[in-house]
């Protein structure tokens, strides 16, 4: 499904190149749930943004299902973006003055989808994450992690292949966490393929593998189940 070779992305700062990424080659297959860690400014976020067509690499190629990315014109990518690729990141981005279905409704009415289409894949959506009861509720009046529930109902209400999560985590109570953490494999489990960014061990430890991050480059690849082998490599990072 996702196949990235020889990708690199250098930033200009000043007179100085700033390399966020360095020769990644990866391969993610349908269905896969994977986790990215490393250090802050490893360059965890502009790979995310790369897989989810938000950014270009600078150099070296990504493969889409077969299909070079770099080779789509704007409107292609916006196509990619609405139908095969949903979204979910740590502050929720939703819009205060729309309710929580109207919030999940957003991405269909972008892609002209009927009204009537829309109602229905709205409640079904909202009652996937379980929240049927607060649809008609505004966003400062729902919790954090019911907030983070209806933005994980507005990334896959178009039913994408791919799912890319930026610290889902990062800004709820641990209760909280676990439901949409537990929400997240659901997904995973029916044939969703999810992608999480975090620096949060039990949220790395359910992914089927994690790849490591370090100065732009894939220091190490192991399975969820060794995250004890993570912590002391990142520690160590930290240390020097």
């Amino acid at each position: 499904m996702i196949k990235l070779s020889e990708i690199s992305r250098t930033f200009q700062v000043g007179d100085e190149p700033v390399h966020a990424l360095v020769d990644i080659n990866e391969e993610i297959r349908q269905g896969e749930h994977v986790a990215i860690m490393g250090p802050s400014g490893s360059g965890k976020s502009t790979l995310l943004n790369i897989l989810g067509c938000l950014d270009k690499p600078s150099t070296g190629s990504y493969h889409l299902d077969d299909r070079e990315v770099a080779e789509l014109d704007e409107a292609a990518l916006t196509m990619v973006r609405r139908h095969q690729i949903g979204f979910v990141f740590q502050f929720f981005h939703l819009v205060h003055r729309l309710s929580a279905a109207e919030n999940v409704e957003l991405p269909m009415i972008f892609a002209g989808q009927p009204r009537a289409e829309r109602r229905g894949r709205v409640a079904k959506a909202l009652d996937a994450v379980g929240l049927s009861h607060r649809a008609d509720h505004l966003p400062d009046q729902l919790s954090g992690g019911e907030r983070q529930r209806v933005a994980l109902a507005r990334a896959t209400v178009m039913e994408p292949e791919i799912l890319l999560a930026d610290e889902p985590t990062g800004n709820l109570d641990s209760a909280s966490g676990r439901v949409v953490l537990d929400l997240l494999d659901r997904m995973n489990d029916e044939g969703l393929t999810l992608i999480v960014v975090t620096h949060d061990p039990k949220v790395a430890h359910r992914a089927d593998r994690i790849l490591v991050l370090v100065d732009g480059r894939i220091e190490r690849r192991v399975a969820g189940d060794q995250i004890s082998e993570i912590l002391a490599m990142l520690a160590d990072e930290d240390e020097t």
